[in-house]
């Protein structure tokens, strides 16, 4: 979690706006009979992406401290990047538990 905090990579090839969109394109195919992508599934790929643009950020930082041609602004772009699918995924992981414990709380 701290890599997450201070982030560094290259240059991230998914960013944080088209993780959003396949979260929310992959789950939408049940007017054409065909069935979406189950939430676990969706939690994990997202989870994945947030690895691999986390691992992009620290490695753009370590090439930047270490002088391997990393500018400063691929460096800040790969850590906002990371950053920004961290919140995604937490905020996305926030309302799954409070849609449970509401569900939880329902009496039948």
């Amino acid at each position: 979690m701290s890599d997450v905090l201070m982030g560094s990579g290259v240059s991230a090839v998914n960013g944080a706006g088209s993780m959003a969109s396949q979260v929310w394109s992959s789950g939408s195919g049940s007017d054409e009979g065909e069935q979406g992508t189950p939430f676990a599934g969706l939690m994990k790929s997202m989870v994945e992406q947030t690895k691999s643009l986390d691992d992009q950020a620290s490695s753009a930082v370590t090439g930047l401290l270490s002088g391997k041609g990393v500018d400063v602004h691929q460096a800040m772009i790969a850590t906002q990047k990371a950053n920004m699918a961290f919140e995604l995924t937490l905020q996305v992981r926030n309302k799954a538990v409070g849609a449970y414990q509401q569900m939880m709380g329902m009496q039948f």
